[in-house]
């Protein structure tokens, strides 16, 4: 066999792969006593050369060779850890991984895949370096964010990966696989917030929870905020931030209508900037005039998984109502259609007008239907905020009426152009 520059780019880069996760390791073992450590960056290094060269000897067919390096690399990192001097009772099984992953990822190199394995390799070294981080994110968690962890990854990665995509169903309305990446985007949304209320609003205060929370649900954040408000004795933060909320509602719609309805982004970003400014001005406003108060347990979290269910099936018949408007009543039964599910969800209402061909509405009636849904969403946030704030939720009230009284006006205006 014939050795180029491609052999020994693979075989520098095994090494490489070593070199890094050894220094790592090396840098964290420190502190070991003499003859108490296994490994650290001379063997990690040695473990990626030998892998990588069993990975060129597999790549020019002699397989078995290669398979006897490997399980030497395999057996002295076995016999290396089961007999260290100074084992404690419950030994970290760290190490001994990166050097299996090491083992690997230099296989990997001296089969012709050496952009992969180098990758792989920082990935490892991340990992092992962040150990104070990733174990201090873990002493964070309760249970309960735990199971909802659990929950997303069903929902991600046990289910998509599976379901077909094609049109079924009545009327051919139903892209299995479309209506639950749906779910995945809406549901991923709605935890990511979550995380970051849970990590920033319990440190920032109520204003930060307003912010944050409304990324995943302006309505949930509201309830929460205006109970608050109205046990307490005099208003503090929470009607900046339900105004904040309201400002994020306003910035998260678009963002699903690019993703899932492109077409229509330029013109809703038109009829909701106006009063996304008013919404910003109003909480700015009502900031300044509050005191500082820490922030309230976020809404519960929003992942389960017969809420999701509930939820693809709410877009299911959603979809199905949509093509028989398309059929019966044409675009103007669409815009009807979009804003009654609205009033109800005006998630459902988006991720409705993205299961519609381009024809079958016009950009400017889509927008202005799904801004109607958001005035639909704000008169219920503004009831909610009254009833539990009592007059200390009064100020709260009227930015969002004020923002809801510019979005019709512009609605209004677009109408003019129809």
């Amino acid at each position: 066999m014939t050795l180029g520059w491609g052999e020994a780019l693979a075989g520098g880069t095994a090494v490489a792969c070593g070199l890094l996760i050894g220094i790592e390791r090396g840098f964290d073992l420190r502190d070991l006593k003499p003859g108490t450590r296994v490994a650290g960056v001379r063997t990690f290094s040695l473990v990626g050369l030998v892998s990588g060269l069993a990975g060129l000897i597999a790549h020019f067919g002699q397989a078995l060779a290669a398979g006897a390096l490997m399980a030497g690399v395999a057996a002295v990192l076995a016999i290396g850890y089961a007999h260290r001097p100074g084992l404690s009772e419950r030994p970290d099984a760290t190490t001994p991984m990166a050097g299996v992953a090491t083992a690997a990822l230099g296989f990997m190199a001296g089969l012709g895949e050496p952009g992969f394995a180098i990758a792989g390799a920082t990935i490892v070294t991340l990992l092992l370096a962040l150990k104070s981080e990733l174990h201090g994110f873990l002493e964070k968690l309760d249970e309960q964010d735990v199971k909802a962890l659990a929950r997303y990854a069903v929902i991600a990665g046990a289910v998509l990966p599976f379901l077909p995509s094609g049109h079924y169903g009545p009327l051919g309305a139903w892209n299995p696989q479309r209506l639950w990446l749906v779910v995945v985007l809406v549901t991923g949304f709605s935890f990511l917030g979550y995380v970051a209320n849970r990590i920033f609003g319990e440190r920032h205060g109520t204003v930060a929870t307003g912010l944050i929370g409304g990324a995943y649900s302006s309505t949930a954040v509201t309830i929460a905020l205006s109970q608050r408000l109205g046990s307490e004795e005099r208003a503090g933060a929470e009607p900046a931030a339900i105004a904040f909320a309201t400002a994020v509602m306003y910035m998260r719609m678009p963002v699903l209508i690019a993703i899932l309805a492109t077409r229509v982004l330029p013109a809703i970003s038109v009829l909701l900037l106006p009063a996304l400014i008013v919404a910003w001005g109003a909480g700015f406003w009502l900031y300044r005039q509050a005191p500082k108060h820490q922030g309230p347990a976020p809404p519960g979290n929003p992942i389960a998984l017969l809420p999701a269910l509930g939820f693809v099936a709410f877009v299911a018949g959603a979809a199905i109502a949509a093509k028989w408007a398309e059929g019966r009543f044409g675009q103007s039964g669409i815009a009807v259609l979009l804003l009654i599910i609205g009033s109800m969800d005006v998630d459902v209402a988006i991720v409705t007008l993205g299961t519609l061909a381009p024809e079958a509405i016009s950009p400017l009636l889509a927008a202005m239907a799904i801004s109607g849904t958001a005035i639909a969403n704000m008169a219920v946030k503004v009831g909610i905020t009254l009833v539990y704030a009592g007059r200390k939720g009064i100020s709260a009230g009227l930015a969002m009426t004020a923002s809801v009284v510019v979005l019709a006006v512009m609605i209004g205006l677009a109408w003019t152009r129809l």
